[in-house]
């Protein structure tokens, strides 16, 4: 029971929902950086919606199938073609012994969840199959997939039936433009008060240098800093500071020129300084953004931030409330 990758795409790794409490130790959490559309493919497909799939990323693999399975794919508007056929993401597909699976660009969105019956069977590290390719750490092989890779499947315990759909309300939307939740801190003190504002007014685009660690961001105002002494142990830059610990989601600003948004692979740790961080609730849009798309930041509080999550946490209720109902 295996799949054969005949084309890697661009970085296709095997995902799932990450490795929580190693970051301490340096180790970050990876996992689908869409974490609700991967589950939305698991829980289509019928499998339990942790189980690890495949993010693919803007141009998907080609594979071959050694064995009859489902397969459903959610998130970025990614065209599956089985045999050259042009198939339904959002919806459970049979595919044969033999039939070659490849994708059309996405035209909206970056990454698709590929999901497949019984899941992608790779050794477990630190209790997650997720790729963090930084690490060379779990995964296949701790690496993005090559040319020549089989892959195992794991044993499927229910399937749902081929033409199963993803009703669209429950669909991750793709805006073309986007607004980013922030709760600012914990160094945007060190920013002037007019250039605070500005980080939020002005329009920012995702540079094309963004991937699973971070999302480098252009367009906006250069952020200029208050005046002050570096401390012991900071650097001269006014961006540095002494050393601190990076959440998922903080946005650091190197010289105050290109912020960058960290994501799920990013290091737990370093020297420059973070505005703020991006709220939980937001981490799987920013996950979706493609490069030269445009978005903007809005500031909320905790309150807001909390309220948010518990919005998220509802929607994904009532997606496992449809599908597995």
């Amino acid at each position: 029971m295996h799949i054969k990758v005949i084309k890697p795409g661009l970085a296709t790794s095997v995902q799932d929902a990450g490795r929580n409490g190693h970051y301490h130790l340096g180790i970050p959490p990876s996992g689908a950086l869409d974490q609700y559309s991967f589950r939305a493919a698991n829980l289509l497909l019928g499998n339990p919606e942790t189980t690890a799939v495949l993010e693919c990323t803007l141009l998907g693999p080609q594979l071959q199938f050694g064995v009859d399975c489902r397969i459903a794919v959610c998130g970025a508007d990614m065209l599956p073609l089985i045999n050259g056929q042009p198939q339904a993401t959002n919806q459970v597909l049979s595919i044969a012994a033999g039939d070659m699976l490849d994708f059309r660009p996405a035209k909206a969105g970056v990454r698709a969840y590929l999901a497949v019956s019984g899941g992608i069977d790779v050794p477990t590290v630190l209790g997650s199959r997720s790729t963090y390719t930084l690490g060379t750490l779990g995964g296949y092989q701790g690496r993005c997939l090559q040319a020549g890779d089989m892959l195992m499947l794991g044993r499927s315990t229910a399937e749902a039936p081929a033409g199963r759909n993803l009703p669209p309300a429950l669909r991750r939307p793709l805006p073309r433009q986007a607004t980013v939740r922030v709760l600012p801190g914990l160094y945007d003190h060190r920013l002037t008060a007019q250039s605070a504002e500005r980080f939020y007014q002005e329009p920012w685009t995702v540079a094309s240098e963004s991937d699973r660690i971070g999302y480098r961001l252009k367009g906006g105002s250069p952020l200029q800093f208050r005046p002050r002494e570096a401390p012991f142990g900071a650097g001269a830059d006014p961006s540095n500071i002494v050393d601190a610990g990076y959440p998922v989601g903080s946005i650091q600003i190197p010289a105050g020129k290109e912020p960058i948004i960290l994501l799920r692979d990013a290091v737990s740790g370093g020297g420059y300084a973070m505005l703020g961080t991006v709220i939980s609730a937001d981490l799987d849009v920013v996950g979706q953004l493609p490069p030269n798309q445009r978005l903007a930041f809005s500031a909320v509080d905790m309150d807001e931030a909390l309220q948010a999550r518990q919005q998220g946490q509802a929607a994904l209720e009532r997606l496992r409330a449809a599908l597995q109902g």
